[in-house]
């Protein structure tokens, strides 16, 4: 089995106190691998930005690095200053850099960014190398882009402005990452593109999310799962199997390393990994 050189999570912040207490006790369990470092998502327009920041800033004490994700859509320069600033100043040196989507409500104008690249740029002309910037890849194609080759072209624009490594978007198809990833060398990025990997709970879920962000569930999957439909044990056997399986395809292609999307929990992540070799 081919080794995972690095790896890390990601985590949205709890809404509620039964949330809370619940993520606490997943970083506990999950720290115990210890990752490369965590990450915490912010909502459309910074809607769980105060959330955001507290998880991150309460994570990072406790010993592994974390990483907040930053949008840009319907943010001004000065309020993405400020929040820099702090993080800045509490050690923070990983930020994931994103377009976002505007919350409903709020006007197409808001905001003096209208791409990732644009805060990336501003990013590195003001904090210069302070700041390690992870931007989103996408191996199937972003559900906003014309088409393929204009998103290819669009991902090696925010490389170019200076981001310097790169996570996708979850996927099942890992011709997708390998073909994604020949295109955009050919064209001299060199950065590492790390692998979104989506754990699977609940599959009739992750179908209709899928289908909103534009992600490929493949028939002989949904096959599969359709198979196991009054069968929870044997489906989350089998979602384990499929995501250990297309990790290891990607590792042994030359993936420099694994994002996995915890949804906040410690199973099945922790089998998967432990499958993979990391472990306790």
């Amino acid at each position: 089995m081919n080794k995972v050189n690095q790896f890390s999570f990601e985590f949205f912040p709890a809404k509620t106190d039964a949330g809370h207490t619940k993520l606490q006790g997943v970083h506990a369990e999950l720290s115990k691998l210890n990752p490369d470092f965590f990450s915490v998502t912010y909502g459309a327009g910074g809607t769980t930005q105060e959330r955001t920041i507290n998880t991150v800033l309460d994570f990072h004490k406790k010993g592994i690095a974390t990483a907040p994700h930053l949008t840009c859509i319907g943010n001004s320069k000065k309020d993405l200053t400020k929040l820099l600033d702090l993080y800045k100043d509490n050690g923070i040196n990983r930020i994931v850099t994103l377009r976002g989507d505007l919350p409903e409500g709020m006007d197409s104008t808001a905001g003096e960014f209208d791409y990732a690249s644009d805060l990336v740029t501003f990013i590195k002309e003001n904090y210069n190398d302070q700041f390690h910037l992870e931007v989103a890849a996408y191996p199937e194609m972003h559900p906003q882009a014309d088409n393929y080759n204009q998103d290819i072209n669009n991902f090696v624009t925010k490389v170019k402005a200076g981001a310097d490594s790169a996570i996708t978007q979850y996927f099942f198809n890992a011709d997708a990452y390998f073909n994604f990833r020949d295109k955009v060398h050919a064209q001299g990025v060199e950065i590492d593109i790390i692998p979104g990997i989506m754990p699977i709970t609940n599959f009739k879920n992750l179908a209709r999310f899928s289908k909103s962000c534009g992600a490929d569930i493949p028939i002989w999957m949904s096959k599969q799962f359709e198979a196991y439909e009054n069968d929870a044990d044997s489906a989350q056997k089998l979602g384990v199997e499929i995501v250990t399986r297309l990790s290891e395809t990607l590792i042994k292609g030359g993936a420099p390393g694994l994002h996995f999307y915890s949804m906040n929990s410690v199973e099945p992540n922790l089998q998967i990994c432990k499958n993979l070799g990391i472990s306790v």
